[in-house]
């Protein structure tokens, strides 16, 4: 039995490491992160006790602060450590990477070093398809596709570089460098917010001072414990202190 005030009602979504369930209340939806990882398109995959709670710890308290900032997202609160209650969305199709440094599919696609700053971000918006390898959109393409209007697009960008200035600073305060990220949006209301998670399987974290991955590539690459890499980057965030 589930620790908490909301009803879980019905299954509505499950992905690779996360189920959406309905709630009692009709525009509310529940988020429970599964201790599921996965990575290369779900080529690798296992389940790790505790990967769940701690990815949905991280993005309460970075949606937390988020909302601090006044930039709208789905997150209403925490229900229990592996379980978010969120606003329904109207999910849009894209995947919206900001990356403030080279590296992984960018130094594998291009011809930039990784490590090399990237001044200002770049943004880079993939469609979100599984069965095609979510592909790299241009703006032309998005406005042709209909998947937002060139206000709508513009919106977004804007949303993702506020949320990268406010996530990098809230890192960089603690000892952690905020490489590149994903963001997921989607529609309430007509208004347009930042959905789906933001943790350590959805970013890329370096160390500030060894450059050490702090994030997935600890576990797509084998480079170590990635439940204790987790941990310790849970530690920080939730760890209460200045905040940018």
């Amino acid at each position: 039995m589930r620790a908490c005030s909301v009803k879980q009602g019905i299954p509505v979504y499950s992905g690779k490491a996360k189920s959406l369930y309905r709630t009692d209340k009709d525009g509310e939806l529940l988020v429970v992160f599964r201790d599921d990882i996965t990575a290369f398109d779900g080529g690798k995959k296992d389940v790790l006790s505790e990967k769940g709670s701690l990815n949905a710890q991280v993005s309460a308290r970075l949606f937390s602060l988020l909302g601090e900032h006044r930039i709208p997202t789905h997150f209403i609160r925490l229900i229990d450590n592996a379980t978010m209650l969120v606003r329904e969305l109207e999910m849009i199709p894209l995947e919206v990477i900001v990356r403030n440094i080279a590296a992984g599919s960018m130094v594998r696609n291009y011809p930039v070093r990784e490590g090399t700053p990237l001044d200002p971000p770049v943004i880079v918006i993939d469609y979100k398809d599984d069965s095609r390898h979510d592909p790299m959109l241009n703006d032309d393409l998005i406005i042709a596709m209909k998947l937002l209007s060139r206000e709508e697009l513009a919106r977004v960008k804007d949303l993702a570089l506020k949320v990268n200035i406010i996530l990098s600073r809230f890192f960089e305060a603690r000892g952690m460098t905020l490489v590149d990220f994903k963001l997921e949006f989607g529609k309430y209301r007509g208004e347009i917010l930042v959905g789906d998670e933001i943790s350590m399987d959805s970013m890329r974290l370096w160390d500030a001072k060894t450059k050490g991955s702090l994030d997935k590539d600890v576990y797509r690459f084998e480079k170590g414990d990635v439940l204790a890499v987790y941990r310790q980057v849970t530690e920080k965030v939730l760890k209460r202190g200045e905040n940018p």
